[in-house]
């Protein structure tokens, strides 16, 4: 760990969303999100100046994706770990107030993020063909996931299998949503045809399958609420 690593204080999804000012902002599978309707691409651009005039912007911060209608920004910290910092919470404060000031409205309800996961007996065989073909690269200090270095494109999480299963299938998405629109989202996913596999880590991600038994989990990083397991 580096010296400028070593001041940097990691937050956990749920203090993120308990600290005060952060309304604007939901955590997902990587990182702090969210929405701001602008309704213009050259508002949005106008947006994005002001942002990178902020104090806090840096090397990596933030993630920008400009739209015709709105503007979605992710933070996230990239060091030892892949998560969030303090860094990010003073960020995500500064980027709301700018938008208050443009008049901007933010909607957390908007984002969300896919991961790709796939089963793998053997992880270390198996990850090296994927980042080649995808030109992906390590996230830090994992040998299970892969990362788009332009991060843009899905990430891939490798999960360990002790045995072989064949009447599961081997690769399935996993959708981040906000923590106030995952039971929202899996309703949806239910009345289309889709049916709850399992509620056991619930409320921190639930199993669901397409109406031919391929599967597919809805997490919700950072609940805010007493967990039900009593955990």
């Amino acid at each position: 760990m580096t010296e400028v690593e070593d001041k940097i204080i990691r937050i956990r999804p749920q203090q993120f969303h308990e600290i005060a000012g952060l309304e604007d902002w939901r955590v997902l599978g990587e990182g702090a999100c969210t929405y701001f309707r602008t309704g213009s691409f050259t508002a949005g651009a106008k947006f994005v100046q002001a942002i990178s005039e902020l104090p806090g912007v840096g090397s990596g911060h933030p993630d920008v994706d400009v739209r015709y209608g709105g503007v979605t920004v992710r933070l996230i910290t990239i060091a030892d770990f892949y998560g969030l910092s303090e860094q990010d919470v003073e960020l995500a404060r500064q980027i709301s107030a700018v938008a208050r000031t443009l008049h901007l409205p933010a909607d957390p309800s908007a984002v969300q993020t896919v991961q790709v996961t796939i089963d793998a007996l053997a992880g270390s065989d198996v990850v090296p063909f994927w980042r080649a073909l995808l030109g992906y690269e390590d996230r830090a200090n994992s040998s299970e996931d892969l990362i788009d270095p332009h991060r843009r494109g899905a990430p891939f999480y490798f999960q360990q299998m002790d045995a072989p299963r064949p009447q599961r299938n081997r690769v399935h998405v996993d959708v981040w949503v906000p923590y106030d629109q995952a039971e929202a989202r899996i309703a949806a996913a239910i009345a289309a045809g889709g049916r709850l596999v399992s509620d056991a880590y619930a409320p921190s991600h639930w199993v669901l399958a397409d109406p031919e038994g391929n599967e597919a989990c809805v997490g919700a990083a950072g609940w805010i609420g007493p967990d039900p397991s009593g955990q």
